[in-house]
């Protein structure tokens, strides 16, 4: 499986972005499908995750203000980021994967390489 994030960017806090995650190689349709950050000198932190079936988990910074889906059709998954704060600057990655304990890198078999989102303030 090889993954490509895109959509990141900058915008000015309170601003939107949406990230995607398109897959290829074979189907993730029964992976779940996660998103990890990074900031600079910070450790790689849990942002979100989906479920196959599709069930949703968000890190508690950004319940409310993100949206994970995914589209089976297309291979995709998406993160929709609202109400953008300069502490979301960081590189978004996803990750693909079929094992337990999402919030975690060891949940993941696949990694996409990042995409930078910076929020100015």
């Amino acid at each position: 499986v090889q993954l490509q994030a895109s959509g990141g960017g900058l915008v000015q806090a309170g601003g939107s972005l949406r990230l995607s995650c398109a897959a290829s190689g074979r189907t993730v349709n029964n992976y779940a499908m996660g998103w990890f950050r990074q900031a600079p000198g910070k450790e790689h932190e849990f942002v979100s995750a989906i479920t196959w079936s599709g069930g949703t988990d968000y890190a508690d910074s950004m319940k409310g203000r993100f949206t994970i889906s995914r589209d089976n059709a297309k291979n995709t998954v998406y993160l929709q980021m609202n109400s953008l704060k300069p502490e979301d600057t960081a590189v978004y990655y996803c990750a693909a994967g079929r094992n337990s304990n999402l919030r975690l890198d060891r949940g993941y078999d696949y990694w996409g390489q990042g995409t930078q989102v910076t929020v100015s303030s």
